[in-house]
């Protein structure tokens, strides 16, 4: 079964959901039958590159509430991701355009270490102190090796702006059509949908439906064609 997560590095959301999601798949009894892809969803599109700015700035901006509720706000997913057993810094976090980070998890994908790296990009931005938008493309290769990628390979990739671009639209048009306006947004075998950061007994009821609901494969003809299996091949037998 597979399991596919749209998200954006900069939704806090998506970093708490992941933590529940994972909690319920860690009890989940078929766990090693589940694929989970993470799939690309940008909050803020259209923002430049070089555009960064305080969370608390571009909450008030954006939201349009006062700097009191958007501090409040961040404290509670401080303590909503506490909960979870992750670090948030509740001040002096920034903002800015997270498209090179999604190329990277294309990257990372391909390389089967897509889940190492969202993780680490998640604990850069939300837990550590040093920026992850400021400090340049460095800053993205070195967690990309600490995810087990290879440094110039990532290298090629930020020097390159089209590497990866069409992957990314292609998942941000496919969760238009599936209808995700936000995320986190989860879809199970491409049969159930879920939408935010639920708790983890919700994920756990999702998984056990979609797993119950699977349908069987149907063998249009169960004759006697010749095949070949795990003894061997078939000798066809003269009549």
């Amino acid at each position: 079964m597979r399991v596919e997560i749209w998200s954006d590095i900069a939704c806090p959301w998506c970093y708490v959901g992941k933590a529940r999601f994972e909690k319920a798949l860690e009890a989940f009894p078929h766990r090693d039958d589940v694929e989970v892809v993470h799939r690309s969803f940008e909050l803020d599109p259209g923002r430049a590159k070089g555009d960064v700015q305080p969370v608390i700035t571009m909450l008030t901006r954006k939201y349009g509430m006062s700097e009191a509720q958007a501090q409040a706000g961040e404290d509670n997913l401080g303590a909503q991701a506490a909960a979870e057993g992750l670090d948030y810094r509740t001040r002096d976090r920034d903002h800015g355009n997270t498209f090179d980070m999604h190329r990277l998890l294309h990257l990372a994908k391909e390389q089967g270490r897509q889940d190492e790296l969202i993780q680490i990009l998640y604990r850069a931005n939300f837990a550590e102190e040093r920026s992850l938008f400021t400090e340049g493309d460095e800053r993205l290769v070195e967690l990309a090796v600490e995810a087990g990628l290879d440094a110039e390979a990532v290298r090629k990739v930020l020097a390159d702006p089209d590497a990866y671009a069409d992957e990314v639209r292609a998942d941000e048009r496919e969760a238009a059509e599936l209808g995700a306006n936000g995320v986190p947004f989860f879809v199970l075998d491409r049969k159930y949908g879920v939408s935010g950061a639920q708790p983890a007994e919700v994920f756990a009821q999702a998984l056990t439906q979609a797993w119950g609901e699977r349908s069987p494969l149907k063998l249009l003809d169960e004759g006697g064609a010749e095949a070949c299996g795990p003894d061997g091949c078939a000798v066809p037998q003269q009549g």
